[in-house]
């Protein structure tokens, strides 16, 4: 899996590692997930559909590529999920350690744990922002406390964690979640809906932020092609707004963007995730000048 192609096709002047700002960094794992398979293909997705974006983005008026954006070679194993937590964190400790961004590219949600380990051993204070249609906050799930369900369990072990858009829950999930933490899906769209859902989500954030984008957090309308979608989830701009006024009031030290299911005839989905990806890395360097 490692002859995947380069994000946005760039050029090696702009791709080169050591002079990047940002690192893509695939991990096509689908072990955990269970319901419908082939999220490990979704790196490979976004990856391609991103040679379709254009480099010039309207609404950070830049083309942030310039900056440099390297691609690295896929973390892969067909172990557990507690050995690909091992093996991601050591990469992204490496990618932190140069002082560059890392975008984790999954794969199903498993694929974060070792990412945010990670940034929050690298980096001070830091809380985590989930994007997401689950709470995913079981402590097992399948026999494995690493599983896709125990993600967020995991995460807020180690840093606060900050819930937006979840919409569904297991009941063994209920009294561990924290209504002030949790941005339900129901808050944000419908006849409960509150204006000011952004800014509560904000208030519980540190000053550096990890965030991790399950695209089952969007609207099956908006993003078909997920293994596990639940209506009344997010819209392109509800997200990218959010996501902006965080790269606006926060640092941003690392995302991650899972849970693509490519599907034949969904290719909309493939190029929602690879421009989402590229509009945050816009926002976030928008907000400040990196040293490199």
């Amino acid at each position: 899996m490692n002859d995947l192609p380069r994000f946005c096709e760039l050029p090696d002047e702009l791709a080169d590692l050591d002079h990047a700002v940002a690192a893509v960094l695939p991990v096509p794992y689908d072990l955990t997930s269970t319901w419908n398979k082939g999220a490990d293909q979704g790196p490979r997705a976004i990856l391609a559909a991103s040679h379709h974006v254009e480099w010039y983005d309207l609404a950070t008026r830049r083309e942030t590529c310039r900056l440099g954006i390297a691609t690295l070679d896929a973390v892969t194993t067909d172990q557990g999920p507690e050995v690909l937590a091992d093996l991601v964190d050591r990469r992204v400790t490496e990618i932190l350690g140069r002082n560059v961004l890392p975008v984790v590219l999954g794969g199903e949600h498993s694929v974060s744990i070792g990412a945010i380990r990670a940034a929050a051993r690298k980096r001070d204070s830091v809380s985590v922002l989930q994007i997401d249609a689950h709470a995913d906050t079981r402590e097992t799930y399948a026999g494995s406390s690493f599983n896709h369900a125990c993600v967020m369990a995991r995460a807020r072990e180690i840093c606060p964690v900050v819930q937006v858009g979840i919409r569904a829950v297991d009941i063994s999930e209920i009294p561990g979640l924290e209504d002030e933490r949790v941005v339900w899906g129901h808050q944000i769209n419908g006849p409960e809906a509150q204006p000011d859902w952004v800014d509560r989500a904000l208030d519980h954030l540190t000053d550096q932020v990890y965030v991790t984008i399950d695209l089952d957090g969007f609207d099956p309308s908006v993003v078909p092609a997920t293994g596990t979608p639940e209506p009344g989830g997010l819209t392109w701009y509800q997200a990218v707004d959010l996501l902006g006024q965080v790269a606006r009031t926060r640092r941003v030290v690392g995302f991650d963007v899972v849970e693509l299911l490519p599907t034949p005839g969904q290719w909309a989905s493939d190029f929602f995730a690879a421009k989402l990806v590229y509009r945050f890395l816009g926002q976030i360097f928008a907000s400040y000048q990196p040293s490199r």
